[in-house]
C-alpha cells in the first residue's frame, strides 16, 4: 500500500496486473524459480503493451525511468523507443528501469535472445500505425509478433524449445490471440483499432458501424463465429504441445490451450454476439476443458 506523498511504484504497479490477466502468468504449482522468470518476462510484456495502448500509470513514473522527455513522454513511438533502447541494454549494459533490470538476471540465467522482446515492442509500434487488416494473413503476421514471442519465451524459459514444439506454440499463441481479439472488438473499436480481416468483414457483408452497436446482428455474429472456427483450428493444431512436456509445465501448456478452448466456447455460448461485453468462460468449463486437454481428446 503507497504511503500518502510518496510516489507509487511502477514496477510493482505493473506486476500487479498479473493478477487481472486472462490467464495465469506464474502459477504456484511452478518451480520457483521459473515463477521468477516467467514474472520478469511478464513485466516486459505487460509494459510494452501498455505504453503502445497508452495505459500507463499517471504520473510519468516510467517515461523518467526510460530518460524520456516530457514531451516524448507523450508520444507513444518516442516512448516505445527509449523502451528499446532500455532493452538493448539488458544485453549490453546496465538498464534503468527496474522491469528490465528484474528481466537482465532471467535473461542471463536462461540465455534468452533480442528478438521475442523487439518482436513485441514491434508490435505495439505497428499498432500506433496500422489500425485495420486487409486479409487474415495480414493478421497472422501481426499475431508473429504480438502473441507468438510470449510462447518462444515460455519454452525458452522452461528449458524445453525445439523446432516442432515452437511451431505448436505459435499455433496456440496466434489462436489465444484472435480469442482475445473477438473478446475485445467493441474496446479496440473504441481505441480505433479493427483486428477483423477487411476481406472477411467484406466477405459477410460487414460495415464498421455495425461493430459500434450495442448488440451483433447476424452478419457479425456469423463473421465472429467464422473467426472462432479459425482460432479453434489453430488451437487444435497447437495441442499436441501439451503431450510432448511432462510434469508441471504439461499442466501450465494445457491451461493455455483449455483457456482459449474454453473462451471459443463461451463466444458461441453468447451466440457470437461480442458487443455488448467480452463473453468469459467460467471455472467449471475451464477446468473441465483443461481435464479434456490433458487427456489429449480435444
Amino acid at each position: 500500500m503507497t504511503r500518502r506523498n510518496e510516489a507509487p511504484d511502477p514496477e510493482r504497479a505493473t506486476l500487479d496486473k498479473a493478477a487481472g490477466e486472462n490467464f495465469p502468468v506464474a502459477p504456484f504449482f511452478l518451480p520457483r524459480a521459473w515463477r521468477t522468470d516467467l514474472m520478469a518476462v511478464y513485466g516486459f510484456a505487460r509494459l510494452v503493451d501498455d505504453i503502445g495502448d497508452g495505459d500507463l500509470a499517471p504520473g510519468g513514473a516510467d517515461a523518467r525511468l526510460l530518460g524520456a522527455t516530457p514531451e516524448q513522454a507523450e508520444d507513444r513511438l518516442a516512448l516505445l523507443d527509449a523502451f528499446e533502447a532500455d532493452l538493448r541494454r539488458v544485453f549490453d549494459g546496465t538498464p534503468r528501469h527496474p522491469l528490465l533490470r528484474r528481466l537482465q538476471h532471467t535473461v542471463r540465467r536462461c540465455a534468452l535472445t533480442p528478438e521475442p522482446f523487439l518482436g513485441l515492442i514491434a508490435a505495439n509500434r505497428q499498432d500506433q500505425l496500422v489500425a485495420r487488416y486487409e486479409t487474415y494473413d495480414d493478421l497472422l503476421a501481426y499475431c508473429e509478433l504480438s502473441a507468438n514471442p510470449v510462447g518462444r519465451l515460455v519454452l525458452a524459459v522452461t528449458g524445453t524449445s525445439t523446432p516442432e514444439r515452437i511451431r505448436r506454440s505459435d499455433a496456440i499463441c496466434t489462436a489465444l490471440q484472435i480469442v482475445e481479439h473477438l473478446q475485445d472488438v467493441a474496446e479496440d473499436l473504441a481505441r480505433d483499432r479493427i483486428y477483423l480481416p477487411a476481406s472477411d468483414m467484406k466477405r459477410f457483408h460487414v460495415q464498421e458501424a455495425d461493430l459500434a452497436t450495442p448488440t451483433a446482428g447476424a452478419s457479425v455474429r456469423a463473421l465472429v463465429a467464422y473467426e472462432a472456427e479459425r482460432a479453434r483450428e489453430l488451437l487444435n493444431e497447437g495441442a499436441p504441445l501439451v503431450g510432448s512436456v511432462h510434469g508441471r509445465l504439461k499442466l501450465l501448456l494445457a491451461g493455455f490451450v483449455a483457456g482459449g478452448r474454453a473462451a471459443v466456447r463461451a463466444i458461441a455460448a453468447a451466440e457470437y454476439d461480442v458487443l455488448p461485453g467480452p463473453p468469459k468462460p467460467g471455472k467449471v468449463q475451464l477446468l473441465r476443458e483443461v481435464g479434456v486437454t490433458l487427456r489429449g481428446e480435444g
